[in-house]
């Protein structure tokens, strides 16, 4: 196990900050459309969602990073369903979306942008780097642009620049509030302009989440890793089947999981994937490499945004999720991503095991 770098982050106030649950569902992916190189046995991916956060700033700015699409699609052989808005949780829950100030979009994909239309002109969209000569003007005067004119009119597009000399850790950092509660970092790779979130969750000590959007769509993308090698003892982190519980008794889960990854021409410090869904994918693994460093520190618990090792662990809004460290949520969800490659798993432990 090697020692992180330091990630430091100046002083500043504290955010609060809500996870919602956007009700999007989407089922039948392929594994392969969004991770490699493939894991035998490990072939569609459970049903995922779209995080959507609420952050408020000591003063009462609100801002929503991210959204989701409402319509149902079929698209591929995957099926995707959306209950509600986002606009319509906040307000069944007392927040009307005239009080929401920002909108920020970590990327231009369906699943993040949402409908912005469910909230007023007044509320300001916020984008990454190259965004507006990328996407702009939006459909139908742009006909390859994924966001439409009518969402823009009359509305304020702001993009963020990164141009000041703000670094928090190894990423490029911008003060959306102004008050050190909560940055937006560049986060390039996945998508033209693709920006992360890190919002100050208590002070005395400090304590962060990471709002990470694509960077990555599932755990085994950021671990196992150099500061995070696969603990000895799996029976903590996972909900095996009793049969493999007691296949693996014999033999560390950690050699079994570490021989897969070798296997597969990896080494026992690699995560088990890399994307496959990117615009540069030189600059997403970086990134990727970067997210490692910022959760290696026991104070930052990082989120991307179809991370359902969360789902039944965390509290949702209007529950805020500040007392994070205090409730443990990281070392509960940190490994059970791993519980989705038991079939893998399986499939292997017969070599491990000597049988």
């Amino acid at each position: 196990m090697t020692h992180p770098p330091r990630f430091d982050v100046p002083g500043g106030e504290t955010a609060k900050v809500s996870i919602i649950d956007s009700t999007m569902r989407l089922s039948g992916l392929p594994v392969s459309s969004l991770l490699e190189p493939p894991l035998e046995g490990f072939d569609i991916l459970p049903p995922i969602t779209t995080w959507s956060f609420l952050v408020e700033s000591s003063t009462g700015k609100k801002a929503l990073f991210d959204l989701v699409c409402v319509e149902m699609l079929t698209e591929s052989g995957c099926d995707i369903y959306v209950q509600a808005n986002v606009a319509d949780i906040l307000e069944e829950n007392g927040v009307q979306p005239a009080e929401i100030n920002s909108i920020i979009w970590s990327h231009h994909h369906f699943d993040h942008i949402g409908d912005v239309s469910t909230f007023p002109a007044s509320t300001e969209l916020i984008v990454g780097p190259g965004f507006k000569d990328a996407f702009c003007p939006g459909y139908p005067a742009n006909p390859t642009s994924p966001i439409r004119e009518v969402d823009l009119r009359g509305r304020s597009l702001r993009e963020i620049n990164f141009e000041s000399d703000l670094v928090l850790g190894p990423f490029k950092a911008f003060d959306f509030f102004g008050d050190g509660s909560f940055y937006l970092l560049n986060t390039p790779g996945h998508a033209i302009g693709h920006l992360s979130g890190l919002a100050r969750t208590t002070t005395g000590p400090d304590t962060f989440i990471v709002m990470g959007g694509d960077l990555c769509h599932h755990g085994g993308e950021l671990r196992p890793s150099q500061y995070f090698p696969l603990p000895p003892s799996l029976s903590n982190h996972l909900s095996l089947s009793d049969s493999l519980r007691s296949r693996l008794s014999s033999c560390p889960g950690s050699k079994v999981l570490n021989d897969l990854n070798v296997k597969r021409g990896r080494t026992a410090s690699e995560p088990f994937f890399d994307p496959v869904l990117v615009f540069n994918k030189e600059q997403a693994i970086k990134t990727i490499h970067e997210a490692q460093r910022a959760e290696a520190q026991d104070n930052i618990f990082c989120l991307f945004a179809h991370d359902m090792s969360i789902l039944g662990v965390v509290d949702m809004f209007p529950e805020t999720a500040n007392n994070w460290k205090a409730k443990g949520w990281k070392e509960k969800t940190f490994w059970k991503f791993l519980n989705e490659l038991e079939v893998a798993v399986t499939a292997n432990v017969n070599d491990s095991v000597g049988l």
